[in-house]
């Protein structure tokens, strides 16, 4: 059984690639829609290198608290019970 995220990410790409195919059918590329929005690679580029720019020291610094607290909480939470089915 897949994790829930692996799950949606693969529907997420599989209706990706129906979608991709019966636009590209109807004769709609990416060119045509990124003309039409007035965006350019070199625009989508910048945009990404900003959004990780800004984002990357904030995950650091949220990381600094989030992982000892989730460590100490792993660390004092009772022990599981294991069902055997033997």
């Amino acid at each position: 059984m897949l994790h829930p995220i692996v799950r949606t990410l693969v529907k997420v790409a599989v209706a990706s690639l129906v979608l991709g195919a019966i636009m590209a059918h109807f004769g709609i590329t990416v060119e045509q829609l990124m003309q039409k929005t007035g965006i350019s690679a070199e625009r989508i580029q910048d945009y990404a290198r900003r959004g990780f720019a800004w984002a990357w020291p904030n995950v650091l610094l949220g990381s600094l608290v989030i992982v000892p607290i989730w460590f100490l909480v792993y660390l004092f939470r009772p022990p599981r019970r294991h069902s055997s089915s033997d």
